[in-house]
């Protein structure tokens, strides 16, 4: 009988679950991210966590309990040299579970495993500031004076460039250029007028 034994055996006896569980961790260990089904993760995560939190104190007898458990010298010496020293900061959960859908050949829930502090997406990424913008117009009244001064430097550099195209232009065209303007604003002005008679 199997009375209270609450862990899940992953259809295999003990020594062979014992192994596939200290190659997954080695595994897990050297690459940072590997994928597999959801409940060898989720054993998977039971299994090393421990040997993580043992990594952040780096002893002769922390290594050896890691060892015993591992039976990787490589394995070891990269826990202890990288991966414990990045997490001394870290209470717990080193390892997060990303879902990925399922299998195709016999519909597993497949996942992937990764240690959280190796993730360049998530954990990286720095909260942007967001400013709250007031209903009563602070924001316009921040705009209006940075708005005036774009204008005023656009209108000191089209200055210059308006006296270079009139020394160029010779003075005959200047006048029959700015005759057109006058006769536009006198027709622009006369549909005023008419619209206002119509009103």
């Amino acid at each position: 009988m199997r009375h209270n034994k609450n862990f899940n055996h992953l259809g295999r006896k003990t020594a062979h679950r014992k192994a596939m569980l200290s190659n997954m961790a080695c595994s897990l260990i050297e690459y940072k991210r590997i994928s597999t089904t959801v409940a060898k993760a989720k054993a998977l995560r039971q299994f090393v966590e421990p040997l993580v939190t043992r990594s952040k104190e780096d002893t002769t007898h922390s290594r050896r309990v890691v060892f015993s458990a591992l039976g990787n010298k490589y394995a070891v010496s990269e826990l202890f040299r990288s991966v414990g020293p990045k997490v001394a900061s870290r209470d717990g959960g080193y390892t997060r579970i990303i879902r990925t859908g399922n299998r195709l050949g016999d519909n597993a829930e497949m996942c992937m495993i990764e240690l959280v502090d190796f993730n360049d997406i998530y954990g990286s990424e720095a909260k942007k500031k967001r400013s709250r913008r007031s209903r009563r117009g602070g924001a316009k009244a921040v705009a209006a004076p940075a708005a005036a001064e774009a204008t005023a430097e656009a209108a000191a550099e089209e200055a210059p460039a308006a006296e270079a195209v009139s020394e160029e232009v010779p003075a005959t065209e200047a006048v029959s250029e700015e005759a057109p303007t006058a006769e536009a604003a006198a027709e622009e002005a006369g549909d005023d007028t008419e619209e206002e008679k119509k009103d």
